[in-house]
């Protein structure tokens, strides 16, 4: 049987290409989001009662990678990019219907010119997403700490972020325009985001659009070194 659904907010992120989205939510509690309702949708009778919970649970698409199709088997970053499972074994964004699922934290609902939104923080979606459903999260029933979690039983270790001294003015420029942005950028780089099967370190210069910045840094001595943040507003 098919259904047909049609989203109920789009989620307004920092994250504006897939490329550095950490692999998990909460990974990164700088990143915050607003997802805003739509349509029929945009109405403070939705979310009545919802600030009692201090998590949600989002459904969304996967929605720049739907064209692409799913595929049976995927190559999961923290196996190195080599070894293929089976795409339910995973949280590959390749798979059938397209769907995510995220636990959030919320951070508070409320109305700007007509637009009702909820602010999360620790999103793991694109700018633009578009969400499906937003739920509680029930601790006694959804917190299952025993739970075996096959070969992601454990986060990866955290990488360091040093800024070099050319980019230190530009890493200040970010910051006074988008407050909580060298977090952000630390918190980002942490998960090393550079595909599984490139953990090569030298001269690459590696970059991620997060919110009207490039951010762009290289991986030396195991730690990832910010080379420049440039403006996109400006170039």
């Amino acid at each position: 049987m098919k259904i047909e659904i049609e989203p109920v907010a789009l989620c307004r992120s920092p994250y504006k290409q897939k490329f550095a989205i950490p692999r998990q939510p909460r990974l990164v509690p700088a990143a915050i989001g607003r997802l805003e309702l739509q349509g029929e949708y945009n109405n403070p009778d939705l979310y009545r009662g919802l600030e009692q919970f201090d998590t949600l649970w989002l459904i969304f698409a996967f929605h720049e990678n739907l064209a692409q199709g799913w595929k049976p088997t995927v190559r999961p970053p923290r196996l190195g990019g080599n070894t293929r499972m089976g795409v339910f074994a995973t949280r590959a964004t390749f798979r059938p219907n397209g769907l995510g699922l995220s636990a959030v934290k919320l951070r508070g609902v409320g109305c700007d010119k007509g637009q009702h939104y909820i602010e999360v923080e620790g999103i793991d979606l694109l700018d633009g997403t578009p969400v499906y459903d937003i739920k509680p999260y029930i601790p006694y029933s959804d917190a299952l700490p025993d739970a075996a979690g096959g070969f992601a039983q454990e986060p990866p270790p955290p990488m360091a972020m040093a800024i070099s001294p050319e980019a230190q003015d530009a890493m200040a420029y970010a910051e006074r325009l988008c407050p909580g942005f060298r977090a952000l950028a630390t918190q980002v780089l942490a998960q090393d985001p550079r595909p599984g099967y490139k953990k090569e370190e030298g001269e690459r210069v590696y970059g991620v659009q997060l919110h009207q910045f490039d951010l762009r840094w290289q991986v030396k001595e195991g730690r990832n070194l910010v080379v420049d943040v440039v403006s996109l507003e400006t170039t």
